[in-house]
C-alpha cells in the first residue's frame, strides 16, 4: 500500500484515552491537515506518527511497511516542530545540513543539497548566515528545508506557523503548499487554524474528543459537514432545528420547507445553513418571520443579524448585495432545500 495507514490506533495516558481508534488512509503525495480545538488528540496522533510516542493498541503502516514500533530515526520522515529547533550556534547551511552529516554523508553532497534547498526556499547565499540574524518567516523557511534535506518519505509539521504573524502566516501557507505540489511528498500539518487546514489541505481532518469526526476535502468538510460539531466548528454557521409530521412534511421554525427531507425515520434533525446561503427577503409568503437585531459591517462582508422565534440566524452578504435593512425591521428569511445540510447525530 502506498502512503500510511492507521489501523485503530489508540493512544491511553492511564485511565485517560487521548486518542480513540482511529482509521485513516493517506494515500502517497497528500497534503492533509489535521484540525481541532486544543486537547483532541491531533498532536498525540501525529507523534506516534513521528515514532516519539507508541500506541498503546492498534497499527500504522507507511507505503505497506508496519512502523508502529520502528524507531524515529529509521521511519525516514522529516519533522518541523513548533518551536522550529534550530541550532542557534550554527549557520544556516549548517543546520540544514545536519541531518545529512550524522547520516555521514559526503561534504560535497552535504553542499550540494544546501544550495539546492535554498534556492527551493528562495534563501540562495544565505548558507553562511547565522540563524540569529534571520527573520521569522526565513527561519520557519530553513526549518522546512532542514526536514527535507534527507528527501523523507513522510513530512510532519507541528503548528509549524503559529508563531508568525497574520500576513506572513498566509504567505507561508501559500508558499508550503507549492513546495509540496512541487516535491509531491505525503504531508501531514496539525494546525488549530480553519483558515490554514482550508488553504492548504487536499484532506481536512477533523478531530473531537480523540476521535475523527470527519475526514474529506475542504469544500465537503465546509459544503457538507458530517455533524454539527464539524459544522459549527468549521467557518460560521447557523444550526437550527428541523421536524418532520407523520407524513413526512418537514418544517423549520415553524415554516414547511418544501423538498427538505430528514434521515430515514427521524421526526427530529439539526440542519447546518451558511450564512452566505440566508436570503433576507420581504416578509410574507415563503419566508420566516424575523426582525433585524444588529447589522455588522466588516468591509468584505455585511453580517445581517436576525431574531426568528428567540432563535438568532445570521445572514451574509457582500457590499454589492447589502440588504437595505436597519436593526429593529421585520424581514423574511428564505430558505431552500439545497441549502439545507441535514446533520447526523
Amino acid at each position: 500500500m502506498s502512503g500510511l495507514a492507521l489501523q485503530n490506533v489508540v493512544k491511553e495516558f492511564g485511565s485517560f484515552t487521548a486518542v480513540n481508534n482511529v482509521e485513516l488512509t493517506v494515500p502517497h503525495g497528500t497534503f492533509v491537515c489535521m484540525l481541532g480545538p486544543s486537547g483532541c488528540g491531533k498532536t498525540t496522533l501525529l507523534r506516534m506518527i513521528a515514532g516519539l510516542d507508541l500506541p498503546t493498541g492498534g497499527a500504522i503502516h507507511l507505503d505497506g511497511e508496519d512502523i508502529t514500533r520502528v524507531p524515529t530515526h529509521k521511519r525516514n520522515l522529516g519533522m518541523v516542530f513548533q518551536s522550529l529547533a534550530l541550532f542557534p550556534h550554527l549557520t544556516v547551511g549548517e543546520n540544514i545540513a545536519y541531518p545529512l552529516r550524522i547520516r555521514n554523508a559526503p561534504k560535497e553532497d552535504q553542499k550540494r543539497r544546501v544550495e539546492e534547498l535554498l534556492s527551493m526556499i528562495h534563501l540562495s547565499g544565505y548558507a553562511d548566515r547565522p540563524v540569529s540574524k534571520l527573520s521569522g518567516g526565513q527561519r520557519q523557511r530553513v526549518a522546512i528545508a532542514r526536514a527535507l534535506a534527507i528527501s523523507p518519505k513522510l513530512f510532519l509539521l507541528d503548528e509549524p506557523l503559529s508563531a508568525l504573524d497574520a500576513k506572513l502566516r498566509e504567505a507561508m501557507q501559500v508558499e508550503l503548499r507549492q513546495l509540496q505540489q512541487k516535491l509531491g511528498i505525503t504531508t501531514i500539518v496539525v494546525t488549530h487554524d480553519q483558515r490554514e487546514a482550508m488553504t492548504m489541505a487536499d484532506t481536512v481532518v477533523v478531530m473531537n474528543g480523540g476521535e475523527i469526526r470527519q475526514a474529506a476535502s475542504p469544500i465537503e468538510i465546509y459544503r457538507r459537514p458530517a455533524d454539527s460539531f464539524v459544522a459549527d466548528f468549521i467557518g460560521q454557521t447557523n444550526l437550527i432545528e428541523a421536524e418532520a409530521d407523520s407524513v413526512g412534511h418537514v418544517s423549520v421554525l415553524g415554516q414547511p420547507v418544501p423538498g427538505l427531507a430528514l434521515l430515514p425515520g427521524a421526526a427530529k434533525a439539526t440542519l447546518s445553513i451558511r450564512p452566505e446561503d440566508v436570503h433576507l427577503t420581504a416578509p410574507g409568503a415563503g419566508a420566516i418571520s424575523g426582525t433585524v437585531t444588529f447589522v455588522r459591517d466588516l468591509g468584505g462582508t455585511i453580517e445581517t443579524f436576525v431574531d426568528v422565534a428567540g432563535r438568532q440566524i445570521v445572514a451574509v452578504s457582500t457590499p454589492r448585495e447589502r440588504p437595505d435593512v436597519t436593526v429593529g425591521q421585520q424581514v423574511g428569511v428564505a430558505l431552500t432545500p439545497d441549502v439545507c445540510v441535514v446533520l447526523r447525530k
